[in-house]
């Protein structure tokens, strides 16, 4: 194997990323069926952070080894470092079995969704550094010419770095004795933080768009650079939909509803002419790659219609909390992200590898099965958070574990759909690593 192996290392490692984080997320399921299920090992409290954690690791670790990939195997571009590469990718796994090790002995010294002792910041940032001097050193001499996917990758490894930073504020005594600013910065952080990986994913998506179709109009037009920019503001404005209910200034308010749903209206509509335009003969000849897009583009509007009643302040108030912002963060991290890194990665392989007959067949069924089971999954959250928010603002005498158990069915119906997501998941990832282990003595 020669010298790009690395950002097959970081694709094959985001697979199986995304099946640890999976089980988890199947085993917290089960504790809502059945509290005391592997309590005593596993509690609720180590099993959600353990699967946000694999998660998140899924979508940066396959967004990073598709750039690195794309870059790699440019011929105008000359790669700064290849060791940096390597570098990097063992100091970010390191570090996530260190993060793991610590959820596994419960040791949860840091916040929401960063739960991690706060000594994990510096490994990653530093990760992040190196990626940043690989990048801008190999990149910066075609700046002129740069197609916008170059700007959204540049942009956010830059605002990754500041943003993560951002979320450890918290340690120092200025920010950590003003409870309100706590807050405020932990969310404003918080989506910031998950904006700046979308430029990440979505440049890598206008990439995959321009290389099936041979075609560099759609990374090159006003509409893609109006989407860049219109992205960038949402990241650095639209958290503050997360916020409504923390006393803050109300314009960052407005201006947050007004701006927290244009970004999916533009990615929609790059898509959806992208797919009008492409020939049957590209559709066929990356027929895998073209189905995960165009299932992306599917729940880029239902994700848009979601969050345009969320984002009313009104509606919020009563969603906020409840698993209807659950079903949000699903429909973005599933029905967008990841299906977007798998276009990515199987016109990676697909380009490299070439499947076989039977593994498209197989791909296929993979991905029917799991879209079927989403679908009934991100359903069934929106009704669950649909009835909790009436007993909650509904003057219920209900208590709580009442409520609870008369949601028991849902648990099931939640569980058994996840159950059906993890086997279609499972289908898709086996079938890519099995590809990359029959294929990886080739010239790559």
């Amino acid at each position: 194997m020669k010298k790009n192996k690395y950002p097959f290392y970081f694709i094959i490692i985001a697979l199986i990323s995304l099946f640890l984080g999976m089980n988890f997320g199947l085993l917290a399921g089960f504790q809502y069926i059945v509290p005391a299920f592997i309590k005593e090992v596993l509690p609720f409290n180590a099993v959600r952070p353990l699967h946000t954690l694999f998660v998140v690791s899924w979508i940066l670790l396959a967004a990073i080894g598709g750039i690195y990939y794309y870059i790699t195997t440019n011929s105008s571009v000359k790669i700064f470092n290849y060791k940096l590469i390597k570098w990097h990718f063992w100091l970010f796994i390191l570090t996530g079995i260190g993060i793991a090790l610590s959820y596994l002995s419960k040791n949860f010294a840091g916040k929401e969704y960063l739960e991690f002792p706060s000594y994990f910041y510096f490994p990653i940032v530093l990760g992040w550094i190196l990626f940043g001097i690989n990048y801008f050193k190999s990149m910066l001499p075609s700046f002129k010419n740069w197609p916008v996917y170059y700007y959204m990758w540049s942009t956010g490894i830059v605002l990754m770095i500041f943003h993560f930073t951002e979320a450890h504020l918290w340690l120092l005594p200025y920010f950590r004795d003003n409870y309100i600013q706590n807050i405020a910065i932990q969310w404003k952080s918080g989506g910031s933080y998950v904006g700046s990986w979308n430029m990440l994913v979505y440049g890598t998506a206008l990439f995959v768009m321009e290389k099936i179709s041979g075609e560099s109009s759609y990374a090159t037009s006003k509409k893609a650079f109006f989407f860049y920019f219109l992205g960038l503001t949402n990241l650095m404005f639209g958290w503050a939909h997360h916020i409504y209910m923390v006393p803050t200034a109300s314009w960052i308010r407005y201006f947050a509803y007004v701006i927290s749903m244009t970004e999916w209206i533009i990615l929609f509509s790059i898509i959806y002419d992208w797919k009008k335009n492409l020939s049957q003969e590209k559709k066929i000849q990356f027929s895998i790659a073209y189905k995960f897009m165009i299932l992306a583009d599917l729940w880029v509007f239902l994700n848009i219609i979601l969050a345009l009643l969320i984002s009313i302040p009104a509606i919020n108030l009563f969603t906020h909390g409840t698993h209807i912002t659950v079903a949000h963060s699903m429909g973005t991290t599933i029905g967008i992200n990841t299906l977007i890194l798998f276009s990515s990665i199987t016109y990676i392989f697909n380009t490299k590898f070439s499947f076989s007959e039977n593994t498209v067949k197989k791909l296929k069924k993979g991905i029917q099965l799991f879209h079927i089971s989403f679908i009934l999954f991100w359903i069934t959250l929106l009704i669950m958070g649909l009835k909790k928010s009436i007993w909650l603002f509904n003057n219920s005498t209900e208590t709580f574990s009442k409520f609870q158990e008369s949601q028991h069915i849902l648990h099931i119906t939640f569980v058994f759909f996840g159950i059906g997501i993890i086997t279609g998941l499972g289908i898709i990832i086996y079938q890519l690593i099995k590809t990359f282990q029959q294929n990886q003595t080739k010239n790559i």
